[in-house]
């Protein structure tokens, strides 16, 4: 028991530097070191993006769409990433994630949205990702690359910045792109990762590994006596014994201060459980 609970606090101060691994990965995809656009990144970001070194898995099934033809190496990326690790990568590794918590931590009043919401993203990826590029071409307006507020902020803005410094003529991105945008920043001011919570396709696609990925938030009923520390610094804000394999749960891992919740595997090791004792309310992140 000494030895879980030992484990589970050095988890706790990894899951504190999360922060730090969030801008490790930004740098990761988002650096101007080498090319590799002809390989899928399991993250959310545009790859017309000056800086961006791997391949948008959205922006990937999207074309291929358009093409008629299966994508099967960005499929095989996100099969494989989401059957190990689910949607900790939108928690971990994003780099639109990592701006939403960025943007999210200066002082404005926070809303909560209906958990209904989160259906949303299915609808985009559904029909904007893959029916409209399929029927229409990438040629329509509704095409999800038009839309996309990640690729107006990391490729349309650079890029006309760009070519105005060069004295070129400037080819803004749309009028609704930038609208978009402009909803998503201000928005994230008030709901934690709007994006996220309600229009991410890749989340969408994430989150349904949840119940299924090799690792996962385990809830352990035998440990819970009703304290909602869980409750307390989780954004999703589900009930304890559903929020483990809750699909809009990007796995941040701040619930594990909860001795009845800990980071699992498929074949049935925990983290913690065992370490009730040593979580209290003391450094609990306060919520809105």
């Amino acid at each position: 028991m000494v030895a879980m609970a030992r484990k589970h606090s050095i988890l706790r101060k990894f899951v504190e530097r999360r922060t730090l691994v969030q801008a490790a990965f930004a740098l990761l995809w988002l650096a101007p070191f080498f090319k590799l656009h002809t390989i899928c990144s399991p993250v959310f970001h545009c790859y017309s993006c000056p800086l961006a070194t791997f391949a948008c898995p959205i922006g990937v099934l999207a074309n291929f769409s358009a093409l008629h033809q299966f994508p099967y190496l960005a499929v095989g990326t996100l099969v494989a990433v989401g059957a190990m690790f689910g949607s900790m990568v939108c928690g971990w590794a994003c780099p639109f994630g990592f701006l939403q918590d960025m943007v999210g931590r200066i002082p404005a009043p926070k809303f909560r949205l209906p958990a209904w919401l989160g259906s949303i993203r299915y609808v985009v990826l559904i029909v904007f990702v893959l029916a409209v590029p399929y029927f229409f071409s990438e040629a329509s307006p509704l095409f999800f690359c038009r839309l996309c507020p990640a690729g107006a902020l990391e490729a349309g803005l650079p890029l006309t910045a760009q070519l105005a410094a060069a004295g070129e003529t400037l080819v803004w991105p749309s009028a609704t792109k930038l609208i978009i945008l402009g909803v998503v920043l201000v928005a994230m001011l008030f709901v934690w990762r709007p994006w996220c919570t309600m229009l991410c396709p890749l989340g969408a696609i994430f989150g349904l590994c949840n119940r299924v990925s090799f690792w996962f938030v385990r809830f352990q009923s035998d440990e819970c006596n009703d304290c909602e520390i869980c409750g307390q610094v989780c954004d999703v804000r589900g009930r304890s014994e559903r929020r483990a394999g809750e699909s809009r749960c990007i796995r941040c891992l701040e619930c594990i201060r909860c001795g009845a919740l800990s980071v699992g595997t498929a074949f049935g090791d925990t983290s913690g459980g065992c370490a009730k004792d040593l979580v209290t309310l003391e450094g609990t992140k306060e919520r809105p």
